[in-house]
């Protein structure tokens, strides 16, 4: 074995040290032998191995007494360290052998849960981690990433823009469209421009959403350079197709809106000039290492692999990207 391969070959074992450890709590052959379920001769012989593998005497020991050495004393927290080390390693192949225990929460937005890209990757995370037992949570407008930096939920399938604090695994890219009340008179048109629209009145977010995310969605600034108009707050999807279906206001949806969310009295119209929208996984960056964001990411990249990233669009609405 080589320096580089982890030192020289008579290195002590975990057992050995284990032994050490016991004995140096103890101070008791007896005792020791009898917490560690063994015999006081094997003991015995197990310390003698560590010390002949170390070079030094760790306990000093006459017919009636144990007591720890200088040589012991000093050695006893790198024993430790080495022990503690070793049944971490213990447990993380155990954790791979067996795949993850535990819970995982979820939090979903609008139609994201019934998305093909959601249902595929959790399909991959069920395979991977069969024990894992997944809690999916419907969240609001103004929780979805809020719930990330309170550790309410471990991720989040939501449509970015996202905060700084959040990093993203972009799963699909799709049109965005908009959604009218039936009696507006761009209601029965197959597509409308962004100055058709600039009159209108527009549902507002709530405000503890991200400041850039609650203009991506209602495309402020517009590229014409008028105003946007907002009307009533609201902070979920079925508040939302109410108000526009009683004219209140109007807003843009992804197009999957239109499979998902069919509702009376309101119209869904493809916009020329609109730039698209993301669809991604998000977690909070401080989170990001946790063993069931882990594995959640990697069940994204194995089932879902990022798409190339949907070219930036022109004035007043980039699109948000991977991070």
């Amino acid at each position: 074995m080589t320096d580089v391969e982890g030192g020289w070959p008579s290195a002590p074992t975990v057992d050995q040290l284990r032994v050490f450890l016991v004995l140096a709590e103890e101070l008791h052959f007896g005792r020791a032998a009898a917490r560690l379920y063994m015999s006081q001769p094997t003991l015995s012989r197990q310390l003698s191995a560590l010390e002949r593998r170390l070079g030094v005497e760790v306990i000093a020991r006459t017919s009636r007494s144990a007591k720890m050495t200088a040589a012991g004393t000093a050695l006893l927290p790198d024993a430790l360290a080495v022990v503690r080390a070793a049944c971490r390693l213990r447990q993380a192949a155990d954790n791979h052998a067996r795949g993850l225990t535990g819970r995982v929460v979820i939090g979903t937005v609008g139609a994201e849960a019934a998305m093909e890209h959601t249902t595929v990757v959790l399909a991959e995370l069920r395979r991977q981690h069969p024990a894992l037992e997944l809690d999916l949570r419907l969240l609001d407008l103004g929780a979805q990433f809020r719930s990330l930096s309170a550790g309410q939920v471990d991720a989040v399938f939501c449509r970015p823009p996202a905060p700084d604090d959040v990093g993203t695994h972009h799963l699909q890219t799709e049109p965005r469209v908009v959604c009218l009340p039936a009696g507006d008179p761009l209601a029965g048109r197959e597509r409308v421009t962004l100055a058709e629209l600039d009159d209108r009145v527009f549902l507002s977010f709530p405000p503890e959403s991200p400041r850039a995310w609650r203009d991506f969605w209602a495309v402020d600034p517009r590229p014409s350079g008028a105003p946007v108009r907002y009307g009533p707050v609201v902070r979920d999807m079925e508040a939302l197709f109410v108000e526009v279906a009683r004219g209140e206001a109007i807003c843009f949806q992804p197009a999957a809106a239109q499979r998902f969310f069919p509702r009376p009295g309101i119209e869904y119209v493809a916009v020329s000039d609109l730039p698209p929208c993301t669809s991604a996984l998000a977690w909070h960056v401080t989170a990001a290492d946790r063993p069931v964001v882990t594995a959640l990411r990697q069940a994204a990249e194995t089932a879902w692999p990022k798409r190339p990233r949907p070219t930036r669009p022109g004035a007043g609405a980039a699109t948000p990207g991977d991070r």
